[in-house]
């Protein structure tokens, strides 16, 4: 079993998510790619009167054989990070070639574009020491801060609570279902993380002290910015 932090970003850092559909659909192409089998629909249903989740109760699906365990992820307007749990690297390149080349036919025919949409294949790091990955799951889920409390990078929010309420209403990551909100359930496989965490409860506690005591610079071999 190896953990990576996995990134890849827009080429030229393009913006790869332009409206809340194309969110919607990274969301779903993370559950219907994670799967040995061949992707049996490439349309995709959502429950958008409950929560959100990627739901299929249209479709009859064979029970998925998962490639990876997806700890956690977070989209930004042109990159995203996963958290993912691999048993071999080939199984991580294969998860990542059906998930970028998806996402990519699906952005280009919707656009009329031709052309690379990311700058590589993806970028990853593997994560060898407990110390380093207990960092990780947080620094994923405080990315959307970037958008309006930059300043959270250099240990100088003013308003803490304030950046904890930001993250809660920000629906491209997996930080609400470590929560306990009901977001994106099905695409995330929790259970190793909350053992972790000790719980939702322990989750939430532990990102706001993380919040106090945090040091990027002792971590950005691992971050991958």
């Amino acid at each position: 079993m190896e953990i990576y932090h996995v990134l890849n970003r827009g080429v030229d850092k393009r913006k790869i998510f332009l409206d809340k559909e194309d969110y919607l659909r990274f969301i779903h192409d993370l559950y219907e790619f994670n799967d040995e089998n061949p992707a049996e629909k490439v349309y995709y249903y959502f429950d958008k009167y409950k929560n959100g989740d990627v739901g299929r109760p249209h479709i009859e699906k064979k029970k998925r054989k998962r490639i990876v365990d997806l700890l956690a992820f977070c989209l930004m307007p042109n990159h995203y990070h996963l958290l993912v749990i691999s048993k071999k690297l080939e199984y991580l390149t294969l998860f990542m070639k059906k998930l970028n080349g998806g996402y990519a036919k699906y952005f280009n025919e919707k656009y009329q574009r031709t052309g690379t949409l990311f700058e590589r294949r993806f970028k990853r790091v593997l994560i060898k020491k407990e110390e380093h990955f207990i960092h990780i799951p947080y620094y994923i889920h405080c990315n959307p801060l970037d958008l309006e409390y930059s300043e959270w990078r250099n240990r100088k929010l003013k308003n803490l609570q304030e950046a904890i309420k930001f993250l809660e209403k920000y629906r491209w990551s997996s930080h609400l279902d470590y929560l306990g909100i009901k977001n994106f359930p099905s695409v995330t496989q929790r259970e190793f993380l909350l053992d972790v965490f000790k719980g939702e409860k322990g989750y939430k506690e532990s990102i706001e002290n993380w919040f106090k005591s945090f040091d990027l610079e002792e971590i950005k071999q691992w971050i991958l910015e």
